[in-house]
């Protein structure tokens, strides 16, 4: 490695590094005006307090990490302009192509990691938080326990009015089956009191039942003081896995949603978007910095401040293409994949359309 990438790359890095810690303490100072007063209402202790934000502060990471990367490239371009360290570059015959290697090098890297902490890192982070603001804030989203109501089979509903995670009970349940060929037409209704499940036989026993049956000639009700059901195709970890937010799962449990949603004949369109997101946004970084570098490095003129000016309103172009991709995606005009990935294509092939031109 030469000289000049290590001096790039060590510019590089520590500005990132800077651009993240900065944008993160504004992020974590305003929230701090909107939330510290209610922390001390309550009189959280200050050790609560600073996990809080230490759990708040992943989650603004992720989402700066790319436009940190950005205004670093541009920062050290910029700086090198300035100090006519460019020019003597170029003159010294160091393409474009090879004066961007070292910044692509590091940015990879970068982006690999993000996958994992976007992942990995930033779910559990964002459990810990929601947890924190229930208890001391009275907010936040309850992953588990009230209102359960998911589709078991592509032919039955199952509603649940309260899951005792710690006892594997469910309470005031209803499972509803429905006609194959006619979706609209219930065929039968179990309701109960409570539902326990038996991990030795893999069923759930059911106590105080009340077992309806429809048909064109009307319906006949049986009340059973327990029924046990082997059919159904979920555990009490399936239950608590059901009511947590995709955005709040790890790569593996969203994988597992998924298979889950199309084993019960549900639709996984938004769940396989948000698992294929975990993807191709923190490569965000690449795709920025492969677009917006060339730019920077051959058109000074404005100065640099015309130069960020022009690559914020790149960051954010590529972040309302995210937004309209992810809307037509939800709507089925686009599959999942191809949702999650068409910001980054379409940049990409900017970039790489743009390269050869900003060369000459």
């Amino acid at each position: 490695m030469k000289i000049l990438d290590r001096y790039l790359m060590k510019q590089f890095i520590q500005t990132i590094l800077f651009g993240i810690l900065a944008f993160t303490l504004i992020f974590v100072v305003l929230n701090m005006l909107e939330n510290l007063g209610s922390f001390l209402d309550q009189n959280v202790p200050w050790q609560i307090i600073a996990d809080y934000y230490i759990v708040f502060s992943p989650d603004i990471i992720r989402l700066m990490t790319p436009v940190a990367v950005l205004f670093a490239a541009l920062f050290v371009v910029g700086k090198s302009a300035n100090l006519s360290e460019l020019t003597a570059i170029k003159s010294s015959g160091v393409s474009l192509l090879r004066f961007m290697t070292p910044f692509l090098i590091v940015t990879f890297f970068i982006s690999i990691f993000s996958i994992y902490f976007a992942g990995y890192v930033v779910p559990l982070a964002n459990k810990t938080k929601q947890q924190i603001e229930m208890k001391y804030l009275n907010s936040g989203y309850n992953d588990i326990g009230d209102n359960i109501f998911f589709q078991d089979s592509p032919t039955r509903i199952v509603s649940i009015s309260f899951f005792d995670n710690s006892r594997n009970q469910a309470n005031r349940i209803s499972l509803e089956e429905f006609d194959k060929n006619n979706l609209t037409v219930m065929t039968s209704r179990i309701d109960a009191v409570t539902m326990v499940y038996d991990s030795a036989s893999r069923s759930w026993i059911l106590h105080n039942v009340i077992q309806r049956t429809f048909s064109a000639n009307g319906q006949s009700a049986v009340y059973l003081p327990m029924m046990k059901i082997n059919y159904l195709n979920f555990t009490p970890h399936d239950l608590v896995t059901k009511q947590q937010r995709p955005e709040d799962m790890n790569l593996s449990q969203l994988k597992d949603l998924i298979n889950s949603e199309i084993k019960s004949g549900s639709d996984p369109t938004s769940t396989q978007i948000e698992y294929y997101t975990r993807f191709s946004f923190p490569l965000a970084s690449l795709v920025v910095v492969l677009f917006g570098l060339p730019i920077s490095a051959n058109k000074r003129r404005g100065g640099l401040a015309i130069q960020v000016g022009v690559n914020i309103l790149v960051t954010f172009i590529y972040l309302v293409f995210m937004q309209i991709s992810e809307a037509f995606g939800k709507n089925g005009a686009l599959s999942p994949i191809l949702t999650a990935w068409t910001a980054n294509l379409i940049f990409l092939a900017a970039a790489i359309i743009n390269l050869p031109r900003v060369q000459q």
